[in-house]
């Protein structure tokens, strides 16, 4: 039932225990599973967090010390994030916003992209490889190269080594969101 809708077939009610036993519930929960209180914490759907992960087993011992991680990640953009992420398990990357791969990443993909390359005589940027132009079989420097999403982030794509590509830096600032 939406917001909405339970507010509607509430309306002639004569009194509001049965929704405050709900938002009692909703901030005894937040309290015993968060031991911080953040800023980034304002304004978060927490009566849809309450309802999809109540029911689990957390510690908040465990829950501050990933908390804490994560706020010091600089590579996390969206620190609201952090507390659904944790919730859901850690798996929703897309909830942090962590668009950049690191460096042992970079490197790994360069030096497998460029050993094929070398082997198959054309380029280690998969974009100039597949062109009729004089970069078609050139080996481009690491610094010379940028790590890309193989699928887009901004399409679900994760940033990890299985999605990642090193692209020249001219391919890979004129591909975009594709």
């Amino acid at each position: 039932m939406t917001i909405e809708e339970y507010m509607s077939s509430h309306r002639y009610d004569d009194n509001i225990n049965e929704l405050k036993t709900y938002f009692d519930s909703v901030i005894d929960w937040i309290s015993s599973t968060f031991i911080d209180v953040e800023s980034e914490m304002k304004g978060l759907e927490w009566n849809r967090l309450y309802e999809t992960y109540h029911l689990q087993g957390y510690s908040p011992t465990l829950i501050h010390n990933r908390v804490q991680a994560l706020y010091a990640d600089e590579y996390v953009k969206k620190r609201s994030g952090i507390f659904e992420y944790i919730l859901g398990g850690e798996q929703d990357q897309r909830l942090l916003e962590i668009r950049i791969f690191e460096e042992p990443t970079k490197k790994a993909v360069y030096a497998r992209q460029t050993e094929k390359a070398q082997k198959d005589g054309v380029s280690n940027c998969p974009l100039c490889a597949c062109g009729s132009n004089t970069n078609r079989v050139k080996i481009w420097k690491y610094a010379e190269m940028d790590a890309d999403h193989v699928t887009a982030w901004s399409k679900g794509g994760a940033t990890d080594i299985s999605n990642c590509e090193m692209l020249c830096k001219t391919h890979n600032r004129s591909k975009g969101n594709k």
